[in-house]
């Protein structure tokens, strides 16, 4: 059942993937122009060109005629618009899945989240393939084929694969100064009163106190754990609570993992069953062994390396690094049937310095043979990250991502220091968003 709606917390901030600053509302009174659309960009906009500008527009798909009001002229080399009027409709345009995201209503009322909600499924799943081929080319010097996967339907019951609904298991509405409850505008942080959640999943919907007032409150958190109740909790205030922390389970087959409530896990009711599977089938057994000094980093509560050791048994050796300090105590736990496995708090950065420091020649030896499952935050491992794991030298890596961009830099970094990227696969774990997840292995070059 759902908590006391009333009750106020300290806030609890989530961690987050992606960092950004508070974007800039979209400008009203900016000139209307009429635009043919081109392509599709990273981060859920479309590109077309007026007067020899770039110009990024959203609500729009590739091959429209649109009419689009420009928000942000004060950039030399591109523009910003909201399309406002379709004047040349898509045959993959639909009406938007969430009523009060549709292009009906004025740019700065649009509800944010849902910014490919009037394009098709398949289409939706063909851009976010562009996007990350396109990357991948002009990042890592690779033309790979991407098929963008739906999520299972068995891993997620209740998600509809046509619609893209019914998928997020936790999301936060905000709260304004008149205690009014919503989702931020597209790329806003102006708060937008909404009658309907259609992305939420449905007993988090049927619990969203959509009409209700909260003065005081800063925020609006609603939960489905895979195993208990849903919840609905008021945050305020900019500091943790003190005492104890409430915690959930979440079940993953047959396996349940504890994790504090306002802790990361996957938001797709399906995308940690569906990273488990692919975890286990990117690695290449021929090149695994289970005594080797295996890794798991940014392993939050352990799901990846549990994914390791379902496959490999309980003979497995991993070591699972995580920089919070609650998710590895967490993941220690979860983790425990595996005598060899042990959960590490730190950086990753810092954590492979003090490794390489710190390893002597048999140590070394294991850490070549072993294999490195990395599941980084959106803005990916990084450069350093990438050279400090590139000179310990283990056999494979099977990278989990979040961000097309990120990820192709990161894979030309490897590239330019001896690995390849073997195989990839990509899921629509954020179906009606532009976000797309990928799951690749990367081989060392001998």
């Amino acid at each position: 059942m759902p908590e006391n709606r009333r009750q106020r917390r300290p806030r609890v901030r989530r961690p987050s993937r992606s960092p950004r600053p508070a974007p800039e509302a979209p400008a009203t009174d900016g000139p209307v122009i009429e635009l043919e659309i081109e392509r599709v960009a990273h981060g859920g906009v479309f590109v077309a060109h007026h007067e020899g500008r770039v110009v990024f527009v959203a609500d729009a798909i590739p091959g429209e005629r649109v009419a689009a009001r420009v928000s942000d002229q004060g950039r030399e080399r591109f523009w910003r618009a909201e399309t406002v009027a379709v004047l040349d409709a898509s045959p993959d345009r639909r009406e938007h899945v969430w009523a009060e995201a549709s292009v009906d209503r004025a740019p700065e009322l649009r509800a944010g989240g849902a910014e490919f909600g009037h394009i098709r499924m398949p289409r939706q799943r063909a851009l976010k393939g562009e996007v990350l081929r396109e990357a991948l080319s002009r990042m890592a010097g690779l033309e790979a084929d991407v098929h963008v996967e739906p999520v299972e339907s068995g891993f997620a019951p209740g998600v509809s694969l046509d619609d893209g609904t019914g998928w997020r298991t936790r999301m936060r509405l905000h709260v304004d100064a008149d205690g009014r409850v919503g989702p931020y505008a597209a790329r806003s942080h102006t708060i937008v009163p909404v009658a309907s959640l259609p992305l939420a999943a449905p007993e988090l919907e049927a619990l969203a106190p959509l009409d209700e007032r909260f003065a005081g409150a800063s925020a609006i958190d609603l939960v489905a754990p895979s195993a208990g109740d849903p919840a609905v909790v008021v945050v305020e205030g900019d500091r943790r609570p003190n005492g104890a922390r409430a915690t959930i389970e979440e079940r993953v087959g047959e396996r349940t993992f504890r994790l504090d409530r306002d802790g990361f896990w996957q938001v797709h009711r399906g995308a940690a069953a569906t990273l488990t599977r692919a975890v286990q089938d990117l690695i290449d057994g021929e090149l695994f062994d289970p005594r080797a000094a295996n890794h798991d980093l940014y392993g939050g509560v352990g799901l990846l390396a549990a994914a390791v050791g379902d496959r490999f048994g309980e003979t497995l050796r991993i070591t699972t690094v995580e920089s919070d300090a609650r998710a590895t105590e967490h993941a220690g736990a979860n983790l425990s049937e595996w005598i060899g496995a042990r959960a590490v708090t730190a950086r990753v950065d810092r954590y492979l310095d003090e490794l390489a420091a710190g390893a002597g020649a048999a140590e070394r030896a294991r850490l070549r043979d072993a294999t490195f499952v990395l599941d980084p935050p959106r803005a990916g491992a990084g450069r350093a990250v990438v050279e400090r794991l590139a000179a310990l030298r283990p056999r494979q890596l099977v990278y989990v991502a979040c961000d097309p961009v990120a990820f192709a830099r990161d894979v030309g970094l490897f590239r330019e220091r001896g690995y390849e990227l073997d195989e990839l696969r990509a899921f629509d774990m954020f179906p009606n968003t532009h976000h797309i997840e990928a799951v690749a292995r990367l081989r060392a070059i001998v």
